[in-house]
């Protein structure tokens, strides 16, 4: 999830969401329209006794609305920290924190299988949030009387923060609640039978969510069942791809170099576009004389070249040069996920030596998977290096 970076801590890079320039001041806006009866219910949660009146005068419950919101989410944010300073702990990468619509996502570069770790993890953000909310609570309690206002964002943010630690837990799965339960799954299971379950409960439970969401008339639990369940979706999606691939390596489901169509970078635009019509291909590995993969060539490259120049033009005027290649003893869900982060379709399988040995694409990829999964496992594709794989090649 991208967005405005604000800076890092822990070696963490911070980030603002888009839509986080537009829930806050909605967010502002309905504690504003509700102050009077926000301050009932800190009172009568936490036994105060804060004056309604001087705190719904001209500009001041916006600025009680903006101040609580804007706690709110630092909050949210430590949260999410939560999460994160237990991940490095354990070694993880954590690209970015980001505050967006629905509060705070910590990414991660993968999560661990290990049950345990994914235990302390998870917990650790709703730990974090009920320790904002007791601070929260004693600075509530040590404000004087006279200063009102003050307790109204203390108090709001004491409960508001235990709230949020609560629904957190719930077993929304991917929430936190979810992750936990998996964990727990995941104990005597393997992680991704666990994911499987937590996946189904997390569905069930937007589904509720949602309704909940249709007769309340709020869009934002409308919105956030929604999240839940494509999230859940597409985690579950995701973990049945990484135990299909658990052993398989790129060299296993690559087009193999002798069955590939590759092009030399003194190849004229022309020449090119010619071999792509007759051969059916949109897109080359370039190889120098010495067999070493040198750039990338498609069609949408050659078409940046006028039909008039293609014949001074060569391959290598108009190839891609920064590619992203792989090693053939790399994981298959390696190679996924490279393609993914990049956003290519297709990678250039180079050996030590920089030689071009193979091609794997989205296609292979998929095509394995279907196989695994009409196989039922995946262990009579494990092959040694000089084996021939028993998948098909997909150009």
């Amino acid at each position: 999830m991208r967005g405005i970076r604000l800076g890092s801590a822990f070696g963490i890079p911070v980030q603002l969401n888009w839509t986080f320039l537009l829930i806050l001041p909605i967010f502002a806006w309905i504690i504003s329209s509700d102050i009077a009866l926000l301050t009932e219910v800190v009172n009568d949660v936490l036994g105060s006794s804060i004056a309604t009146e001087p705190l719904t005068v001209g500009w001041m419950p916006w600025i009680l609305g903006f101040a609580a919101a804007g706690g709110l989410f630092f909050g949210v944010l430590l949260h999410e920290f939560g999460h994160s300073l237990v991940a490095l702990r354990y070694g993880l990468e954590i690209e970015s924190i980001t505050l967006w619509l629905l509060g705070g996502v910590a990414s991660f570069k993968e999560m661990p299988e290990e049950w345990l770790k994914e235990f302390n993890i998870a917990i650790a953000g709703p730990i974090v949030s009920v320790l904002v909310g007791v601070v929260s609570y004693i600075g509530f309690v040590l404000t004087p009387a006279g200063l009102g206002s003050v307790q109204f964002v203390l108090g709001y943010l004491a409960l508001m923060n235990i709230a949020l630690a609560a629904f957190n837990m719930l077993p929304g799965f991917p929430m936190d609640g979810g992750r936990v339960l998996r964990a727990l799954l995941a104990r005597k299971r393997p992680h991704a039978q666990a994911t499987q379950m937590a996946a189904e409960v997390g569905k069930v439970f937007a589904f509720m969510l949602g309704i909940v969401g249709l007769f309340a008339f709020s869009p934002l639990f409308i919105l956030l069942a929604f999240f839940i369940y494509i999230a859940a979706s597409g985690e579950a999606q995701q973990s049945t791809v990484k135990a299909a691939f658990q052993g398989v390596t790129v060299r296993d489901i690559m087009t193999p170099g002798e069955q590939l169509h590759i092009t030399e970078p003194q190849t004229t635009i022309s020449e090119l576009l010619e071999r792509m019509f007759t051969e059916r291909h949109t897109g080359y590995p370039v190889v120098d004389t010495r067999g070493e993969l040198v750039g990338m060539v498609t069609l949408d490259d050659a078409r940046t070249i006028k039909e008039i120049e293609r014949d001074a033009y060569r391959v290598e005027d108009v190839m891609e040069r920064d590619i992203q290649a792989i090693e053939p003893h790399a994981d298959a869900i390696t190679a996924l996920r490279t393609m993914q982060e990049h956003g290519v379709g297709r990678l250039p399988v180079v050996d030590a030596h920089g030689n071009l040995t193979g091609i794997i694409s989205r296609t292979d990829l998929m095509t394995a998977f279907n196989v695994i999964q009409s196989r039922g496992d995946n262990s009579s594709i494990i092959r040694s290096e000089n084996s021939s794989s028993s998948l098909p090649p997909v150009r």
